[in-house]
């Protein structure tokens, strides 16, 4: 898996946070009035500074890797720092830095794009194409965290089911498990989760000065 798709699977799990969840009558009530829950809370923030942790493991390919990250979101813009790579997104344009490459790609968002995940997209991820189910509570460290079983309805959905793990308390997300089809198991969980911090005006906004010598690819 490289870096572009597991990026694209970070920015999934942050789009959790943003989403407007719009349950049909069929879907459980409980999994419906509890991701509504946590939908209003996030809302109720100016900003979120996350700090988590990639897990990914698939007995059959003997894979077993994890890596750490964090991300600050305001509104639609976010910086996201995930395995060496910060993805930035000011609002307009996308910036991917690579640091070891000593490279820098600049694009448009394209929200017709099926494979990109833009901001739009994080508002509305998880509002289509997905059966929701009330599952296990289970007690983590002191925490009591309710699980919501998400079963992709598209048959070319390389997962075969999802697992949202809310906080009960703070109706914050704690984690996602995501079951490959493949037997593959990804596990982004929350190790920090800080909100309303003093951003630096200049938070969003990229600066080419800063890249002195990066090649800079930009595609629009």
């Amino acid at each position: 898996m490289n870096k572009s798709i597991k990026m694209n699977k970070i920015l999934l799990f942050i789009s959790v946070f943003f989403i407007t969840f719009n349950l049909s009558a069929q879907n459980s009530q409980k999994a419906k009035n509890l991701l509504d829950e946590v939908s209003s809370k996030v809302k109720s923030y100016q900003n979120i500074s996350i700090e988590f942790k990639y897990a990914i493991s698939n007995p059959k390919e003997n894979l077993n890797r994890e890596s750490k990250g964090n991300v600050v979101i305001q509104g639609n813009k976010y910086v996201l720092n995930f395995m060496g790579v910060t993805k930035m997104y000011d609002g307009k344009k996308v910036y991917n830095i690579v640091p070891e490459d000593e490279e820098i790609t600049i694009s448009k968002s394209d929200e017709n794009d099926e494979n990109s995940i833009t901001p739009s997209k994080m508002l509305t991820f998880f509002n289509t194409g997905y059966k929701y189910s009330w599952d296990i509570l289970q007690n983590i460290k002191g925490r009591k965290i309710q699980y919501v079983k998400l079963v992709p309805t598209s048959a070319k959905d390389d997962r075969k089911e999802v697992f949202l793990g809310i906080d009960i308390q703070t109706k914050h997300i704690y984690n996602m498990m995501e079951i490959g089809k493949d037997g593959s198991k990804i596990t982004t969980t929350v190790n920090s989760f800080k909100t309303n911090q003093p951003l630096s005006k200049n938070q969003f906004t990229f600066a080419e000065s800063k890249y002195p010598n990066y090649y800079i690819n930009n595609l629009d």
